[in-house]
């Protein structure tokens, strides 16, 4: 075993990429242990979260082992091609951990101060809250999660996409079909 790691010192950026795409054990390794450091480094830069930035590098790893058939030495080295997905990845983590203005409809309804609300307003009730927030629990996992990134992470359909890396259609589709699964639970119509 040690002389299958002594040997895998030597390949290129490229014969370790290939290697790791045939699903190798041990050329795989080497290609971890080769851009591990740079890899947490660039995330870590962006995030500036040790744990986010640990996800991130392992994502980056997974996806470069699942497109490393896409790669083109053409377009430039493996070590600027895995960066760059890492930077991708990294950025998508950021946008969806940054904080979020709060809607001002949403923050008059926190009721902050003592008083009772006016009864003339539209007030949302905990029993309204409750019977929303067990609808979005019915609804299957894509679909809830791409309507929640929508919603409230304001991402759009193509952020979504392009984090889930799924069609931007499928990404429409899931959150339309939240949206009416929701209409139909809560028993909302148009008058």
């Amino acid at each position: 075993m040690l002389l299958v790691r002594t040997t895998c010192v030597g390949l290129s950026e490229e014969s370790l990429l290939a290697g790791l795409a045939s699903a190798e054990p041990d050329t795989g390794a080497a290609f971890i242990r080769r851009f591990q450091g740079r890899v947490f480094g660039l995330a870590y830069t962006i995030l500036g979260d040790r744990e986010a930035a640990n996800e991130v590098a392992q994502d980056a790893f997974v996806r470069a082992w699942r497109h490393a058939a896409t790669f083109d030495p053409r377009r430039g080295t493996v070590a600027t091609w895995l960066l760059t997905i890492t930077r991708n990845l990294a950025i998508d983590a950021a946008r969806v951990r940054r904080p979020l203005p709060m809607d001002p409809v949403v923050f008059n309804s926190l009721n902050l101060t003592a008083s009772e609300p006016d009864p003339s307003e539209d007030v949302t009730t905990e029993r309204e809250l409750a019977r929303l927030r067990s609808a979005v629990a019915e609804l299957p996992a894509e679909q809830r999660r791409c309507l929640l990134l929508a919603m409230f992470h304001g991402l759009t359909a193509r952020e979504i996409s392009e984090l889930d890396d799924v069609p931007l259609g499928t990404v429409k589709t899931r959150i339309r079909s939240a949206l009416l699964k929701l209409r139909s639970a809560l028993e909302v119509h148009d008058d």
